[in-house]
């Protein structure tokens, strides 16, 4: 069975999407108010369900809070070799602070195998890590020419090479806490033989420095502090993080690795996870990152990610009858409810905020009984997620809080862009620039107990 993207869509796929097309515009022909009635109501479903799931994750998330956080420190005294990857391309201006937070781990530095992966071409980056005074256990390991130029591929390079039983991944604008290597390695000798990954929360360092910083910084303290670890906690399959997972190297090597094809191959190496019954469990110390801070950076990293979500269902879904044995029933609803809720759920925001101002401005036209309380719930549900996310509470929260009905349609800009270049170039990496951060700390959104 092919678990990557590189073939993209197959012959059923692309025969069963045009039929569907087909067979739309074909009702809308012939029974155009019975197909729209039909659609309203499909819709109308999906999207309660979507709700009232989302509803659940939140407040198990909220009950976590109160959870006692267990101890970091290891038992084990010898502790074993942890290998640390981290994939750079064109970061020459963040190669010293990344050295100065790698150097914070508090692991044993003999112990420590950390890949800074490079690109052949890229010789500014690797000239200026020379200058940055990494330690000792930090190799530069040269990604070579060939297959797709994306962090998959370096991450890869990297795993075969790694020296450690347990693996790491950051990226170059991380500065994850100290202790996290520990905490990992904790819950990983006390997870039992199906714990596969474990993933710290990431948390947006910058919020108060833009309006969509602050936006961004909110999403993921709602994500990571709370509907993530609600996930977790109940063994469901995960979408896990980009950065700051770490992993047992026997499992990740039969898994696979990274899908070099697949643009979000965080998410997708989650559901092969789960596909194969392993687990991901998260823990509570962070890493610090800086949020984008203008739209023209955040849209087409926003695209990046849900174009990676289309792939990783499509790949879920080249032969569904195989991958719900694989996982379960359970594991495979949570899936489409996950997975399929990130892809739908950016490109209807815009059209439906597009219907509620129409609704509020229009006298003759209505959203009903049934859209009107869809609006509403949904409304506010998402504020009971930004108001009880984790987090230290300020001026851009609350702005980012209140004006959250603005930011949601700007999702659907960014998948519209995914659903062009799934068509036209679906292997395109939109690699998000990074600066190093300001030396005064942001206002940020912290996260005390967690996704």
């Amino acid at each position: 069975m092919d678990f990557s993207f590189a073939s993209g869509l197959t012959s059923p796929q692309i025969r069963l999407l045009k039929s569907i097309s087909l067979g739309v515009l074909t009702a809308f022909l012939f029974v155009p108010i019975l197909t729209l009635t039909a659609l309203s109501v499909l819709l109308f479903s999906i999207f309660t369900i979507l709700i009232i799931w989302r509803l659940a994750l939140v407040l198990v998330g909220c009950a976590m809070l109160f959870a006692k956080a267990p101890s970091l420190e290891s038992e084990s005294i010898d502790l074993p070799i942890y290998s640390v990857l981290v994939p750079v391309y064109n970061e020459a201006s963040i190669m010293t602070q990344l050295a100065k937070a790698l150097k914070k781990l508090d692991w044993p530095k003999a112990r420590l195998d950390i890949q800074l992966l490079l690109e052949a071409d890229d010789p500014e980056t690797l000239k200026a890590a020379k200058k940055a005074r990494f330690s000792r256990q930090t190799r530069f390991t040269i990604v070579p020419p060939g297959g797709p130029r994306a962090k998959p591929n370096a991450l890869n390079h990297g795993l075969v090479q790694a020296h450690g039983k347990h693996i790491c991944v950051y990226d170059a604008e991380d500065r994850p806490d100290p202790s996290q290597l520990k905490a990992a390695y904790r819950a990983f000798q006390n997870g039992g033989d199906d714990l596969a990954c474990v993933q710290a929360p990431l948390i947006g360092d910058n919020s108060g420095s833009a309006l969509i910083a602050a936006h961004w910084s909110l999403e993921y303290a709602v994500q990571f502090g709370l509907l993530m670890p609600a996930l977790a906690s109940n063994r469901l399959p995960l979408l896990i993080g980009g950065t700051s997972n770490h992993f047992r190297k026997d499992v990740l090597l039969a898994a696979g690795g990274w899908d070099g094809f697949n643009v979000t191959e965080d998410a997708d190496l989650g559901m092969r996870l789960a596909r194969a019954r392993m687990k991901t469990q998260m823990i509570k110390p962070p890493t610090f990152e800086d949020a984008p801070e203008d739209i023209r950076i955040w849209t087409p990293q926003r695209s990046r990610w849900i174009k990676g979500f289309m792939q990783t269902w499509l790949v879920l879904m080249r032969r569904p009858s195989l991958t719900r044995r694989q996982m379960g029933g359970r594991d495979f609803a949570v899936m489409q409810l996950s997975l399929g809720g990130a892809v739908m759920a950016p490109l209807l925001h815009f059209p439906f905020f597009l219907f509620a101002v129409a609704a509020m401005l229009s006298p003759s036209f209505s959203l009903g009984f049934m859209g009107t309380s869809l609006l509403v719930a949904g409304v506010v549900v998402g504020a009971l997620g930004d108001i009880f996310a984790p987090g230290k509470w300020s001026i851009s929260r609350l702005i980012a809080v209140l004006t959250r009905p603005l930011y949601w349609p700007l999702h659907s800009i960014a998948a519209y862009r995914a659903l062009w270049e799934l068509a036209v170039k679906p292997h395109f990496w939109a690699k998000t620039p990074h600066k190093p951060r300001r030396e005064e700390p942001e206002d940020h959104c912290l996260i005390g107990s967690s996704a």
